[in-house]
């Protein structure tokens, strides 16, 4: 028993390291190049994050640039400016 448990220890602690090592790996090493831009665009203090605040602010500012007669609100030509393409999740109503 004594000896099974001096190889199994070390093997052990390898798991552990290596499992640590994986966790150190930067999720932003592997993301999308749009989505990092629009991480950069909006993640305003630079902790590689966008919190409500940032997101809310970013987005009112699209808003104020979108509204090109600053009436408040946007029009269909205004709307057509975003070229918005939908994408399909594969939830319900999806083909």
């Amino acid at each position: 028993m004594a000896k099974k448990l001096m190889v199994i220890l070390p093997v052990l602690g390898l798991l552990a390291t290596a499992s640590l090592a994986q966790d150190r790996t930067n999720p932003l090493e592997k993301a999308d190049p749009q989505v990092m831009q629009l991480l950069q665009l909006m993640d305003k203090n630079q902790n590689g994050k966008v919190s409500r605040d940032e997101f809310m602010s970013f987005m009112a500012a699209e808003f104020d640039r979108l509204d090109v007669n600053h009436d408040g609100q946007l029009d269909l030509k205004e709307l057509k400016a975003l070229r918005v393409t939908p994408k399909h999740t594969g939830g319900a109503g999806s083909k």
